[in-house]
């Protein structure tokens, strides 16, 4: 994880496009002045950088499954829970899948996962629309390269 930037996912695991499944593992920083008030003695992950998380994740899977031609924005977040602590340096492992599709959106279901124990789960909407310009659709594939996106499921050309 890169907080600063907020590239949040540090590699891909498993991107199924059949199922409509991604798999993703991201390194909590040990250190980050996201923790200095976040809670001084007690560094927790904020919640809200956990649903950014997820929404990354069903980003990834989304734009695989539209071969980069489209780029989903997050649109809305439902049935958000956090379950327990993420605190620096877990290894988290973020698994979404899709459950709706159709009108120009997509609906997944996201969760975090540290070990065994689950951190958070979460409904989101996103809408998808054409990359808005060149340089963000780039921008998007050289990110794709640096975490293990499979070439295979970007559309050339």
């Amino acid at each position: 994880m890169n907080l600063a930037y907020f590239h949040l996912i540090d590699r891909i695991v498993a991107l199924d496009v059949d199922k409509r499944s991604i798999m993703v593992e991201a390194q909590v920083p040990q250190e980050s002045t996201i923790f200095e008030g976040h809670f001084p003695g007690y560094p927790l992950m904020p919640g809200v950088l956990l649903i950014e998380t997820m929404a990354q994740t069903s980003g990834w899977l989304l734009l695989g499954l539209m071969k980069f031609e489209r780029m989903p924005f997050l649109a809305a977040v439902k049935e958000a829970k956090m379950r327990s602590f993420v605190t620096p340096g877990e290894l988290l492992t973020i698994e979404a899948s899709i459950i709706h599709e159709g009108s120009g959106y997509s609906m997944t279901s996201a969760k975090i996962s540290s070990g065994d124990k689950l951190a958070c789960n979460a409904t989101l909407t996103f809408r998808h629309v054409p990359f808005p310009n060149a340089d963000l659709r780039g921008h998007m594939a050289v990110m794709a390269e640096r975490i293990g996106f499979p070439q295979q499921a970007i559309a050339h050309g």
